[in-house]
């Protein structure tokens, strides 16, 4: 009996569901290749769409991809298919991070179909959110759904979230004296970007306001260009934080968080929850273990997630399938199916 596989019209669907997530500076470092000769799924990172500045371990980029790998397994959970996972398959390849193959023995992940309807409505916030705080249930279902996917979310004590916000403060003064970080970012974040028509990068659009009343806690990307109508606001003065850590910091633990990361920036969503991320103390090897909770147990901190009530940002541009998708073997497929016949 041949076992089942993937067609190139489902893998194209499960790309398409992959690529709305999340990936630093919107720079989509993911590419996807489907061998139809054995009905394989392949995620690369995309070595072109790397911060060689801000991120030169490439763990960002782990993330990132990750977070895609995870979306691709909500949609197969949609869509009921059974998938298995392998990450790292091939020490000869650095850039595969993961294959995926229809397996039904792969052990049953119908649960993830629940998130689908939070796929596109997921959106980075720069917005002010409001003081109610995030009610204790919720916060215990987003630790559990991190601990899903073999990680730890937790709730920093507020003298911490202080120490954290200090750190975003110190980790922007860097980049302000790093002309190459600035560089980079400024790539990516372009005022003109959404009106060249381009589908990467963070558009003016999704800047957000500028804080009127102390620092924000959120990345303004208005420093690298300023941005016209962006109008300002007053932002929480203690924004409700999470930390998504992980217990080693491998390239393995990375794919890990980065699917942790986007589990439970979905079902936070599904929850009605607004969601940022601060990654700017985490893109300097001098502040990253600082962010660490002490009085938690010892790991290392992959996300500064920012929770709460408030505005959802816009939807920020994703390249077309056709981009990230290439498909392998379809024509030996259909030149020997023409001689079968």
């Amino acid at each position: 009996m041949t076992a089942p596989q993937l067609d190139p019209d489902t893998a194209a669907r499960l790309v398409e569901d992959a690529v709305t997530a999340p990936s630093m500076h919107n720079a989509q470092p993911w590419r996807f290749v489907f061998r139809a000769g054995s009905g394989a799924l392949d995620l690369y990172g995309d070595p072109d769409r790397a911060m060689t500045r801000s991120d030169p371990d490439h763990r960002a980029l782990h993330l990132g991809c990750a977070a895609a790998l995870f979306n691709l397994r909500v949609s197969a959970a949609r869509n009921g298919l059974p998938v298995r996972v392998r990450l790292l398959p091939d020490d000869c390849e650095p850039w595969l991070l993961a294959t995926v193959t229809l397996d039904t023995t792969a052990a049953g992940e119908g649960e993830l179909a629940s998130l689908y309807e939070a796929l596109r409505r997921r959106r980075t916030s720069r917005y002010p959110f409001g003081d109610e705080p995030v009610p204790t249930a919720l916060l215990d279902g987003l630790m559990a759904a991190a601990r899903w996917e073999d990680c730890r979310l937790t709730v920093p004590d507020p003298w911490h979230i202080d120490t954290v916000l200090g750190l975003v403060r110190d980790a922007e003064h860097r980049e302000e004296i790093d002309p190459l970080v600035r560089a980079e970012t400024a790539a990516w974040t372009s005022p003109v970007r959404g009106a060249l028509g381009t589908r990467d990068g963070v558009p003016a659009a999704a800047f957000g306001p500028r804080s009127s009343a102390g620092p924000a806690p959120v990345r303004d990307f208005g420093r690298a260009g300023p941005a016209a109508d962006r109008g300002r606001a007053v932002f929480e003065k203690r924004p409700q934080l999470a930390l998504l850590s992980t217990s080693g910091d491998t390239r393995v633990d990375w794919l890990h968080a980065g699917q942790a990361l986007e589990r439970v920036l979905l079902q936070a969503t599904a929850d009605g929850l607004a969601t940022s991320m601060t990654s700017q103390p985490l893109e300097w090897q001098e502040l990253r273990w600082t962010v660490r909770d002490p009085v938690a147990a010892a790991g290392h901190v992959q996300m500064v997630l920012r929770l709460g009530y408030g505005p959802a940002g816009p939807a920020t541009p994703r390249r077309p399938v056709t981009e990230v998708l290439e498909v392998r073997g379809a024509r030996e497929i259909r030149e020997r199916g023409a001689t079968d016949d």
